[in-house]
């Protein structure tokens, strides 16, 4: 008879899915590895430590990047995705986009988070996501090593996906949210045999202030080549207002006359870079 359990950790092919107080290592049917740490799965038993995966309940979310060859499953059932960057390293501008783009397909709320704020070059990196506090995407600024208090109301009443490129202080945030994440997570890996924790895995941890974590590998690509192209205006809030409003039905915004978006892009009113993202997009995603 099967059960049901909850996906807390992603080793490839194998899974901590946990049930109640007990968890279990288990892997998938077959060559099927289409799991995501959050899902709800029903598994089978093999003994006191060992499951399969039989199959996946519906899910009310689902984070994943694509590209031409192959989906990769970020985190499901998830409602918020948490965006974290910082000054230095320098973050990729177009990768926040793509974040943010992923965040409005899926329908979760997205919230920036610019962490090392007591770093000098943070005024610059403050700058540059201005415009998308005025989007109206919530930005919060911290340091991981300092006052985290600010951001505990943030993920309270949320399951949050934390991701961002290497070197942002995920890993440092995580450790400050959850001082003993590294005790648990290093028992979770000791089981698997897969030596000590390293941020190459997804992990979902409860918060003690209410709320779920999900901690994920570093990115430096996020591609959204599953996105179909006539749909990709309404993922961008400042770009809706102007859907239908270009003189051709079929425009592409590259160099049309009477383009909506190349207007008000010439106006201020949309950030170059995210038409120039939009026009990528479009060529790579699904028509």
């Amino acid at each position: 008879m099967s059960i049901t359990g909850r996906i807390i950790q992603s080793h490839g092919k194998s899974f901590v899915v946990e049930v109640g107080e007990r968890r279990y290592i288990a892997t998938a049917r077959g060559k099927k590895t289409a799991y995501a740490v959050g899902d709800l799965v029903d598994i089978d038993l093999i003994n006191e430590e060992q499951a399969v995966i039989e199959k996946v309940q519906p899910r009310t979310s689902l984070l994943y990047r694509s590209d031409e060859w192959r989906e990769k499953l970020i985190a499901a059932n998830v409602t918020q995705i948490a965006i974290v960057l910082a000054a230095v390293p320098s973050f990729y501008e177009e990768l926040l986009s793509r974040c943010l783009v992923a965040a409005e397909d899926a329908d979760i709320r997205a919230l920036i988070i610019l962490n090392k704020c007591d770093l000098p070059e943070t005024a610059q990196a403050r700058a540059t996501l201005e415009p998308y506090r005025v989007l109206g995407y919530p930005m919060l600024e911290l340091s991981a090593t300092g006052d985290i208090a600010p951001l505990l109301p943030e993920l309270a009443n949320h399951t949050t996906v934390l991701v961002g490129q290497s070197g942002m202080g995920k890993s440092t945030l995580v450790n400050a949210l959850l001082p003993d994440a590294k005790v648990r997570t290093n028992d979770i890996s000791l089981a698997l045999d897969s030596g000590k924790h390293t941020t190459t895995h997804a992990t979902l941890y409860r918060l003690p202030q209410g709320g779920e974590l999900i901690d994920s590998p570093g990115l430096q690509e996020f591609g959204l080549g599953h996105l179909r192209g006539d749909r990709l205006l309404a993922l961008f809030p400042e770009m809706r207002q102007y859907i239908g409003q270009c003189r051709f039905r079929d425009c592409r915004h590259e160099r049309e006359p009477d383009c909506a978006l190349i207007a008000a892009a010439e106006r201020g009113d949309v950030l170059p870079q995210r038409l120039q993202l939009l026009r990528k997009l479009r060529a790579s995603c699904n028509t």
